[in-house]
């Protein structure tokens, strides 16, 4: 249950299980129809999988961000902190 008291119902898949669907999908013999039926998930998961992992060779979030993304992050915390520093001060 989440904090506000739903069930969440996120599935979390581990790496070595994306990388085996995304390379069960790229020898082409497999749809993203069958391996959604097979697996029991969505095509726009696995359609994700392959398209995050051909794209960078990981599945991390943060190794698929540009770095214009990345710079915005980190510009955006650098702000966050400096309003909390700044309420301290008054």
């Amino acid at each position: 249950m989440n904090n506000n008291g739903r069930i969440n119902l996120t599935k979390h898949y581990e790496e070595n299980f994306k990388k085996q669907i995304v390379n069960i999908y790229s020898q082409g013999n497999h749809s993203l129809r069958d391996l959604s039926k097979e697996y029991g998930m969505s095509t726009l998961t696995i359609n994700g999988w392959v398209n995050r992992y051909n794209n960078t060779k990981s599945f991390d979030i943060d190794d698929n961000r540009s770095e214009e993304e990345k710079e915005l992050i980190k510009l955006r915390k650098e702000v966050k902190q400096l309003e909390i520093d700044n309420c301290d001060k008054i």
